[in-house]
């Protein structure tokens, strides 16, 4: 955007502009250009020093204000090195004094539109660099667990609908994120929609968007959520929990692929990925009149069932060696048998997210390197719903009573799953490098996989 009152200057920066492959736009003043904002944001923005009313400095700090990540050159035929440095302070990329030579223009152009291309790229990597960590919290080794990553390794790079379902606090914005990120759109936009903590009357308007005046305080147009992950994908969590009228223009956007803003008597194209959730049998809503049956099987072409703890208590004791290792990495922490047995024979309600839960108050209240039952909470403590010998494991798994020896037979059936390969079987548990040598060298599970070779290479 370039802001100067002179027409000249204005249509020269564009020009100039334009060639280099900007998209351009010009203001006569700093109030036209603040009033631009509602519907546009300039990545550079190019201001002169002198203009009436409000000057290039005060426009700089308002501008900073609005869009703190856009770069701003100021332009002056005033130059000194008081008012650049002013200038810089205050924010400013750089400045630049008229008259200026084309050749000079362009190169700062270039300079600032290689900054805004930095600054973006690398938040985009913070970004996909907090969300693969995220997507470690997907441990566990069990038949349930590997079902749903075989899932995911084979929806990564489509653009199918997906229905995740399962009880809550078992992950599924994890799974959400993975097919995600783990495929050919990561670097897409990723969207989440809690659709049950939504306010109702303003439904429409969040997930479609507004045009300025649609309602009282509406004083700028906004786009919708859809909008947003346009190109990417657009996660709905607890889907089940939209009212009925909102369910309809759901799918209507879902089958025609537009949106229109509240307020708005156009429609605007948007391609995005849906993958949706729920805690909620909607088969049986939808039969109960409850949820639209037509929404249902638009957005039932996968499912995916994520299990409860309860189901896959195998991955108990992996779970919380990575909860131990997220909260307390410094630490080498563990957990005493009595409190690992109560954990085991526990329900999970609240599922993985409860057990988390459960090791970082473990970590903040405990005072010693062992976890013990009276560092669980109180809903654990005074659990009675029976002993370790009477919790179902999977039929494949050990159905001891010792954590050391479910714990063991779980890393030696990963580790031989993967012919020994120390990093991809750490990578599978959800491990640290450090944590599964302790452990190998712990239960000599090396040693015994060698054995077992030797005994059957041997005539």
């Amino acid at each position: 955007m370039v802001v100067d009152d002179h027409q000249s200057i204005r249509k020269l920066c564009t020009t100039v502009g334009n060639s280099v492959g900007l998209d351009c736009k010009e203001a006569e003043s700093a109030e036209a250009a603040l009033a631009q904002l509602e519907t546009v944001s300039p990545d550079l923005v190019l201001a002169d020093l002198m203009m009436a009313n409000m000057s290039g400095l005060d426009f700089l700090q308002e501008i900073k204000r609005i869009l703190p990540h856009t770069e701003i050159a100021i332009m002056t035929g005033h130059g000194s090195i008081e008012t650049a440095v002013k200038a810089m302070k205050l924010g400013a990329y750089d400045y630049i004094t008229k008259p200026f030579r084309i050749e000079e223009f362009k190169l700062l152009l270039g300079r600032m539109e290689e900054k805004v291309r930095l600054v973006t790229e690398n938040q985009f990597l913070r970004e996909r660099m907090n969300t693969e960590m995220d997507l470690s919290g997907i441990v566990g080794s069990s038949a349930k667990i590997e079902d749903v990553l075989r899932l995911v390794a084979r929806l990564k790079d489509t653009r199918t609908p997906v229905l995740i379902g399962g009880e809550s606090g078992t992950g599924k914005e994890l799974v959400a994120r993975a097919i995600h990120y783990r495929g050919a759109y990561a670097n897409r936009p990723f969207v989440a929609v809690d659709c049950g903590s939504l306010v109702p009357t303003l439904i429409e308007s969040e997930l479609f968007g507004y045009e300025k005046g649609a309602f009282t305080g509406a004083v700028k147009s906004k786009e919708g959520l859809f909008q947003s992950a346009h190109g990417g994908t657009i996660f709905l969590d607890e889907i089940g929990e939209l009212p009925l009228e909102m369910q309809a223009k759901l799918l209507r956007v879902l089958q025609e692929k537009e949106v229109r803003p509240v307020g708005s008597n156009h429609r605007v194209k948007v391609d995005v990925r849906v993958i949706a959730a729920t805690n909620r049998d909607l088969e049986a809503a939808y039969k109960e009149g409850k949820f639209r049956k037509d929404l249902f099987f638009r957005l039932n072409v996968v499912t995916i069932h994520l299990p409860a703890l309860r189901e896959r208590r195998s991955d108990i004791p992996i779970l919380v060696q990575y909860f131990l290792n997220k909260f307390a990495p410094k630490k080498n922490m563990d957990v005493g048998q009595a409190a690992v047995n109560v954990m085991l024979a526990y329900e999970w309600p609240g599922n993985v997210r409860e057990l988390e839960n459960c090791i970082e108050r473990a970590v903040a209240l405990g005072t010693h390197n062992l976890i013990d039952v009276h560092d669980l909470p109180p809903a654990l403590q005074n659990h009675s719903g029976g002993t370790l010998s009477e919790t179902k494991l999977e039929h494949s798994e050990l159905s001891g009573t010792d954590l050391e020896e479910l714990e063991r037979a779980t890393i030696q059936r990963v580790f031989e799953e993967t012919n020994g390969d120390k990093e991809l079987t750490r990578r599978m548990l959800g491990i640290s490098r450090a944590t599964l040598y302790r452990k190998l060298k712990r239960y000599n599970i090396g040693q015994r996989l060698k054995s077992a070779e030797a005994a059957m290479s041997a005539p």
